[in-house]
């Protein structure tokens, strides 16, 4: 690096440092020890519509994160699968985080900082920091903070983190699952941005529990399976809603919002949800250690196959917009739970692991098909509201 470059570095780092970012305030029903929510508090905005006016409203141009879904509050009867789903599956999902925390160590170290991607990454983050507790006795720094597909990531969470950690902190994002890998592109351009702005380069490498859409490099699995937390919405995410960009309510300084559903505490499962897969940490860390191992010895790359085999059901459907698909297990629930379906391919009707889909779609009287051959267990479908797709 010549003179000239490192000046320039300097007055970028600079501008990083002479930032005043505000304190975070206490968010969500998570310890703060488990994670620390960079959001800006709108539980008092009116921020929901109702789901068909919400769908036309994004099919129309406006931006999902300028609105928020209303809140699908389960039935009895949904409830008790999902225990009975996350019951099941517990065992499954801790190896996955074990895996995924493991190799977060061996690339990170036991110094570096999570960030989860609020809010499908904060149950996984959550977990990854409890087994990295527990299994080597460090409490790792992990804070939930916001990306938004189409509007990039809060640079001013990135910069507070920065400034509480310094600018050679490693930092390890972190998220749920991929679905066409629409986040890791956007995580990757806003990591491109940011060294541009501020002379710091972070690494965009996103470890998420499961990467059926194969567009990670740090991953639990590849398998499509039910992580249990993808089938409620606040209810298993500290009770934060998704986080919202909106002209108005955030401002230059502020950190992107989020709404605190403070009053929904007494029908809570977020810690539930953590401590009944964290009871299984011991009993997976070996296989996990040797997984990780395995991995480091010999690297995935990320072959991004699922989008090229969504692009496959664009054609077959005629459908235009690509984002009106959403695969894998995680993104149908979210479909079911927040969009207007029109309908659910599933790769075999006996799937174990499709149980709380088939439920919802039963729920809501959308179509179930089956589509042999998918890379996923599932995918969700929106139905377009203009042309003649649908």
């Amino acid at each position: 690096m010549n003179i000239n470059q490192h000046s320039s570095r300097d007055s970028r780092l600079a501008k990083l440092f002479e930032r005043k970012m505000k304190p975070p305030v206490p968010l969500g029903s998570y310890e703060a020890s488990d994670v620390i929510f960079l959001l800006k508090d709108l539980r008092d905005a009116q921020l929901e519509m109702p789901t068909e006016d919400r769908e036309e409203a994004i099919q129309s141009g406006v931006h999902y994160s300028e609105m928020l879904p209303k809140e699908y509050e389960p039935s009895e009867q949904y409830l008790k699968l999902y225990r009975k789903t996350l019951d099941e599956s517990a065992v499954l999902v801790a190896e996955g985080i074990a895996s995924a925390a493991e190799l977060i160590v061996r690339k990170r170290g036991l110094s570096c900082v999570l960030v989860s991607l609020a809010r499908a990454g904060t149950p996984v983050g959550v977990l990854i920091k409890r087994y990295i507790e527990q299994r080597y006795g460090v409490s790792l720094p992990h804070y939930g903070i916001s990306i938004i597909r189409g509007k990039g990531i809060d640079e001013n969470a990135l910069i507070y983190i920065l400034q509480q950690h310094g600018v050679e902190a490693e930092v390890q994002f972190i998220d749920g699952w991929t679905g066409k890998g629409a986040i890791r592109r956007t995580l990757i351009e806003a990591c491109r941005q940011f060294e541009e702005k501020y002379g710091v380069r972070l690494s965009d490498d996103l470890a998420v529990l499961a990467d059926p859409g194969r567009c990670s490099e740090t991953f639990g699995t590849r398998d499509d399976y039910l992580i249990p937390s993808a089938c409620l919405n606040a209810t298993v995410s500290g009770l934060m809603s998704r986080t919202v960009l909106k002209p108005g309510l955030i401002g230059p300084d502020d950190y992107h919002g989020s709404k605190f559903y403070e009053q929904w505490k007494p029908i809570d499962e977020s810690n539930r949800f953590v401590e009944r897969i964290a009871e299984h940490f011991d009993a997976v860390a070996q296989k996990a250690a040797v997984y990780a191992d395995k991995v480091m010895q010999n690297p995935p790359e990320a072959t991004w196959q699922g989008m090229a085999d969504i692009r496959k059901l664009q054609e077959t459907f005629g459908i235009d917009d690509v984002n009106l698909i959403k695969p894998g297990v995680g993104e149908t629930s979210r479909v079911l739970l927040r969009r207007v379906p029109w309908k659910i391919l599933v790769d075999r009707l006996d799937n174990p692991h499709l149980a709380p889909i088939l439920m919802l779609a039963e729920e809501r009287g959308v179509p179930v098909e089956e589509h042999p051959g998918l890379a996923y267990s599932c995918c969700g479908i929106i139905k377009p509201l203009k042309g003649d797709s649908a």
